[in-house]
C-alpha cells in the first residue's frame, strides 16, 4: 500500500483539521484537532464534525472509533463496509495497540506503572465515570517521559477501552490531567505559574493561558490492516501542547 497525497482531502477538510496521516483504498487516518467533534452532536446537528467533513469528501464513510471533542490525535475511518467490520472487530477484540500522550498535574512517584482498577458510571454525576470495584475491568499502563514538577508529560497505553479511562485512572492516582474540568480542577495552564520572574504583558488585562483545554492526545495506533500489513501510525502533537512543552523545558522546575 502506498500513502496517497493528502492535498486533495486537506483542501476540503475543515480548516482546524491538522491533516491526513495515512490514506489508502480501505481506510483513512486523520490527526483530529482539539475542539472538533468526531460525530455530529445529537442535540445540535449544526455543529461541525470530522465525520460530516469526511462525508462531503467521500460521500460514504464509516466510523470505527471516537475521540472526545477536546482530545486531539489519530482517529480512523473506514471507506467500505468490509473494512469497517474488520477494523471495528480489531478494536472490540483489543487487537489494536493504543497510545496516548497527556500532560498531568504534578509529579508521579513511580515513573512507570500499571493501573488496574475497574471503572463504572459515577453513582451520582451523570456523564462521569469513577473507579468502582463493581465496575468493568480497566487497565492503563503509563510511563513518565518528562517531569517538570508542577506538570509531567506521560505516555499511556490503554489495554481496555472504557469511557474516560485515562482521565479516571489519573484522578484515582491524585494526578488528574491538566485543564480537566470533569476530573480535575479545570484551571488553565498559565506561564506565570512556573516561569520565574514572569512579567505580565501590558497589552493584555488578563494573562492569556498557554493551555485551557483537556491536555490529552491520541498519539499512536498499531494494528494489522485488511491486507495483512502492519500499520504503525502516529499523530504529531498539536501546536498548543507543543508550545507548553517548550515553555516547561525552558523553565524546568525539576532537574
Amino acid at each position: 500500500m502506498n500513502k496517497s497525497s493528502p492535498d486533495s482531502l486537506e483542501h476540503n477538510l475543515h480548516s482546524k483539521v491538522a491533516g491526513v496521516i495515512f490514506e489508502d483504498d480501505n481506510f483513512i487516518a486523520i490527526n483530529k484537532p482539539p475542539g472538533l467533534l468526531t460525530i455530529p452532536d445529537r442535540h445540535n446537528e449544526l455543529l461541525n464534525s470530522l465525520y460530516k467533513t469526511l462525508q462531503q469528501q467521500f460521500g460514504k464513510i464509516f466510523i470505527v472509533h471516537r475521540l472526545d471533542k477536546e482530545t486531539s490525535g489519530i482517529i480512523l475511518f473506514a471507506k467500505d463496509e468490509q473494512t469497517h467490520k474488520y477494523l471495528s472487530q480489531l478494536f472490540e477484540q483489543r487487537n489494536v495497540k493504543k497510545y496516548y500522550l497527556a500532560l498531568i498535574i504534578g509529579s508521579l512517584q513511580n515513573k512507570t506503572g500499571i493501573i488496574d482498577e475497574p471503572i463504572a458510571e459515577h453513582p451520582v454525576h451523570k456523564g462521569m465515570m469513577a473507579v468502582n470495584k463493581k465496575g468493568k475491568p480497566s487497565v492503563t499502563e503509563y510511563e513518565v517521559l518528562e517531569d517538570y514538577g508542577l506538570y509531567s508529560l506521560v505516555k499511556f497505553q490503554i489495554h481496555t477501552g472504557r469511557t474516560h479511562q485515562i482521565r479516571v485512572h489519573m484522578k484515582h492516582l491524585g494526578h488528574p490531567l491538566a485543564c480537566d474540568e470533569m476530573y480535575g480542577n479545570g484551571k488553565p495552564v498559565l506561564l506565570s505559574s512556573f516561569k520565574k520572574k514572569y512579567k505580565h504583558s501590558n497589552h493584555d488585562e488578563v494573562e492569556r493561558p498557554l493551555l485551557n483545554r483537556l491536555a490529552l492526545h491520541s498519539y499512536e495506533l498499531i494494528f494489522t490492516d485488511t491486507q495483512k500489513h502492519l500499520q504503525d501510525l502516529k499523530a504529531d502533537l498539536p501546536k498548543d501542547i507543543k508550545a507548553i512543552l517548550q515553555q516547561l523545558r525552558k523553565n524546568r522546575t525539576v532537574q
